[in-house]
């Protein structure tokens, strides 16, 4: 997919691009004690990063893939989407396309192909209550559900929020300085005005520099960091407030209907609205590309070109 998912470019992801940190964090979720950076191969995608560590006993086959992401909401379709990451990883892998040839295994021969084997994880830390540990399935998406699935994945979100997943904070010290930056932030920006949230972030970036937290990474990317909080902020923010006027819209509509179904479909019906209504109108500011928001409403690109046309939004033009 084309595009520039700008608002997901978090913190997160910024410091796992490096691979000594994310090999810490992969032997903090896994148990292990690799020890060489060099092992990990980190793949950046739209939603997340995928990260490979090499066997001990064979350093040409990959023997685990871990699918990392980080959000402030938990997403039930993650296992929709993990799903359609992980399908594009393996078809590059297979394809050798990062060989630079056509080459790649062949599926088609009697001769078994090992693929490596899959980890989905999501780090939660938005302020919504959230349990230390739950899983999602991709089961739970069926429209007829069943006992017995052909289909499976499983995505464990882990809440890293104050007090929860001791064991995995102590284990990653990176992971445990990034909470106390994210909530830095959001002590000092607790009471302020939207506009004086640059402000704010700089002030907790100064804070953690002096206090030796994460102290390199931030003078170091100190205002793409700044950039990228608050882009986050004002996405989340967006998404609170047309949230706030779906349900409202729902309420209404349901009891209009007077019935208890019609009071569950209105409120669906104006959820729905009011996320699109905030995919619109970061697709009119320029701060999200028209496919990304059309993947997030789950429709195709002609087709949410035609709902901003008919909610009086302007659809940008494509080069």
């Amino acid at each position: 997919m084309s595009g520039n998912r700008e608002y997901k470019s978090d913190v997160f992801s910024m410091l796992m691009q490096d691979k000594e940190r994310a090999l810490q964090l992969y032997n903090a979720m896994n148990g292990s004690s690799y020890d060489n950076p060099e092992d990990v191969e980190i793949v950046i995608h739209d939603g997340g990063i995928s990260l490979s560590v090499r066997n001990d006993a064979s350093f040409i086959v990959d023997a685990r893939l871990s699918i990392y992401e980080h959000q402030s909401t938990v997403c039930p379709n993650m296992p929709v989407r993990s799903l359609i990451y992980f399908s594009v990883i393996l078809s590059d892998m297979l394809s050798d396309k990062k060989k630079g040839t056509k080459s790649g295994k062949n599926i088609y021969g009697r001769r078994l192909v090992k693929i490596p084997t899959p980890h989905f994880v999501v780090f939660y830390n938005g302020e919504e209550e959230q349990p230390e540990v739950q899983e999602l399935k991709l089961s739970d998406a069926f429209e007829k559900p069943t006992d017995e699935p052909n289909l499976e994945l499983k995505c464990k979100v882990y809440n890293i929020n104050d007090g929860k997943n001791k064991a995995i904070m102590e284990s990653c010290g990176w992971l445990n300085d990034y909470m106390t930056f994210v909530n830095k932030v959001r002590e000092y920006h607790a009471d302020g005005a939207f506009d004086d949230l640059a402000i704010d972030i700089e002030k907790a970036i100064d804070y953690c520099i002096d206090n030796d937290i994460l102290k390199e990474f931030l003078k170091t990317y100190r205002s793409e960091v700044t950039k990228s909080m608050q882009l986050n902020y004002e996405f989340d923010r967006q998404l609170e407030l047309e949230r706030a006027d779906a349900i409202e819209e729902g309420l209404e509509q349901g009891i209009k209907q007077g019935l208890e179904q019609g009071l569950e479909q209105g409120l669906e019906q104006g959820i729905e609205k009011g996320a699109n209504k905030m995919l619109f109108t970061l697709v009119t500011k320029g701060k999200l590309d028209i496919d990304t928001a059309a993947e997030e409403a789950g429709v195709s690109v002609s087709e949410f070109e035609k709902l901003m046309r008919e909610a009086g939004y302007k659809v940008p033009e494509t080069v």
